[in-house]
């Protein structure tokens, strides 16, 4: 039997019934991660809206929540990444440690033989080893959030719609009848919705009023608190129409957390807002004959992104200490600690890590 993960969107729907199609046995089974009272907390109408998909499919539909394993191993995770002046993607942990961890054990424990989900994503076996490929739409591939999931849980993962667009995802939803077949995209933080993001961290963690400074070390203004910034942000910094500047939008370039300051630069293309080198660290290798490759040769020519709309970047990768060294050829924008950089062959994803600061960079 194969279990799915029914989030309520119209991708798992479509993904249960590729399954079917292919002869699976499949039940479906949706988990409550997140739950509050606010608007914009969807956690009762993503379960209604996945026991109409499966009603409609035809597939029994099982429930589960894990909304403390979510706030123990994946918001609390967050939060103290915050306060450390990083910027956390709890997409990313989500997957490693909830539906690709805790959701894959209790699927077994109702008898799945194997798991699927509703990811644009492929896997491919080579030479007794199970890969992670990128979805055929590149604009909706998902291997950027799902490097961090334990190599071995391949064996047992599917990925359905892998090689689908979602123009195609949709109108065979629309063509099945599938109850969900135009209910929009989820862009907010995975399982807690979409909402102004400053005004709900505030509640976790309350503000700490610094400076805003320039590289010469004029003082703008005042920010509310590091946590709540992020590098290349634009939006929502409180300095617009300061005089005795350029026009040119001002862009978040540093968090100095020892000073509580917050270093603005003038321009998308300062100097500040660029960089060809980064370091990264708690490592996660899919593939490990690439890992083998640089440990043998000692640095590896590949591609990487350090964010997920971005493009696939010529780099080199060396070993060091704990993690790598990535040198790109050309200088990326807003490369941004607590962010992860994900590394390509093609398109097989050999893996990932953390940004963080190094003092030889």
């Amino acid at each position: 039997m194969v279990m799915i993960a029914m989030s309520g969107g119209v991708d798992s729907a479509v993904s249960a019934a590729k399954l079917i199609e292919s002869g699976y046995e499949v039940e479906g089974l949706h988990m409550t991660n997140w739950r509050d009272d606010e608007p914009y907390c969807t956690a009762s109408q993503d379960l209604q809206d996945a026991k109409d998909a499966c009603k409609e499919i035809g597939i029994p539909m099982h429930h589960v929540d894990f909304s403390n394993e979510y706030r123990k191993e994946v918001f609390d995770e967050a939060l103290e990444e915050l306060k450390a002046g990083l910027t956390p993607n709890p997409d990313i942990l989500c997957n490693q440690m909830i539906k690709f961890d805790s959701f894959i054990k209790h699927a077994k424990r109702l008898g799945a033989k194997k798991i699927a989900t509703g990811h644009y994503a492929r896997t491919s076996m080579l030479m007794n080893k199970q890969l992670l490929l990128k979805g055929i739409d590149s604009n909706k591939d998902q291997t950027y959030f799902l490097h961090g999931i334990n190599a071995s849980v391949l064996n047992d993962v599917l990925f359905p719609i892998g090689s689908m667009s979602k123009e195609e995802v949709r109108d065979y939803a629309y063509k099945k009848g599938l109850p969900n077949h135009d209910k929009p995209d989820s862009t907010g933080i995975c399982f807690i919705g979409e909402r102004p993001f400053k005004n709900f961290i505030q509640k976790f963690l309350p503000p700490k009023p610094g400076k805003i400074i320039t590289e010469d070390g004029e003082i703008l203004g005042k920010h509310d608190g590091l946590m709540y910034f992020t590098l290349g942000q634009r939006k929502d910094i409180g300095i617009g129409g300061l005089k005795n500047h350029s026009g040119d939008p001002w862009y978040v370039a540093n968090k100095d957390i020892d000073r509580n300051e917050l270093l603005v630069v003038q321009g998308r293309e300062h100097k500040k807002l660029w960089q060809k080198k980064t370091f990264a660290k708690e490592m996660n290798w899919l593939n490990e004959s690439f890992l083998e490759s640089i440990q043998k040769k000692g640095s590896i020519a590949c591609k990487a992104k350090c964010r997920y709309r971005q493009e696939d970047a010529n780099c080199e990768i060396t070993l060091h200490e704990d993690g790598v060294k990535v040198h790109f050829e050309e200088a990326q924008w807003a490369i941004t600690h607590g962010q992860y950089i994900v590394i390509y062959e093609q398109d097989v994803c050999m893996g990932g890590g953390k940004i963080f600061p190094h003092s030889e960079l």
